[in-house]
């Protein structure tokens, strides 16, 4: 993909466009690529922490204080990979031709939603009501 050259850096997708033309792809790739290199780069600065802190404190307080602070740490660095392994999810629809179309009817994602959640893999409405079918097999 070559939309590189004819992206300018205050680009937005608009709606009186073609959907998904080069343009639209190469600012949800970019925007996709950054944000996974923001997640890889906490991820590393979270192990780097994880490890200088490895240290046998003998305060019992302090000590749980710390395991707690290491389990939210470890948590969270959980979410980022699957955060990870969605973006790289959006990056190989881009590449199919198959971003920003709903996985359930699909019909286009709306541009608003994509640029909130680039990562999103259906429209507002089959989210809400897969949502809310999730609630009612939940309370089953």
């Amino acid at each position: 993909m070559k939309a590189e050259s004819f992206l300018p850096d205050d680009y937005r997708p608009a709606e009186n466009e073609p959907f998904m033309n080069e343009r639209q792809l190469e600012y949800f790739r970019r925007k996709l690529v950054i944000w996974k290199q923001e997640l890889l780069d906490q991820s590393a600065e979270t192990i780097e922490g994880l490890q200088g802190s490895a240290r046998n404190v003998p305060d019992i307080a302090d000590r749980a204080s710390e395991e707690t602070d290491r389990a939210l740490e470890l948590r969270t660095r959980d979410r980022q990979r699957k955060l990870v392994s969605k973006i790289d999810a959006a990056l190989r629809r881009i590449e199919n031709g198959e971003y920003g179309f709903c996985d359930v009817t699909g019909e286009p994602i709306s541009l608003k939603r994509l640029d909130a959640r680039p990562i999103a893999t259906m429209t507002l409405e089959a989210q809400e009501k897969h949502e809310r079918r999730e609630r009612v097999h939940r309370e089953d």
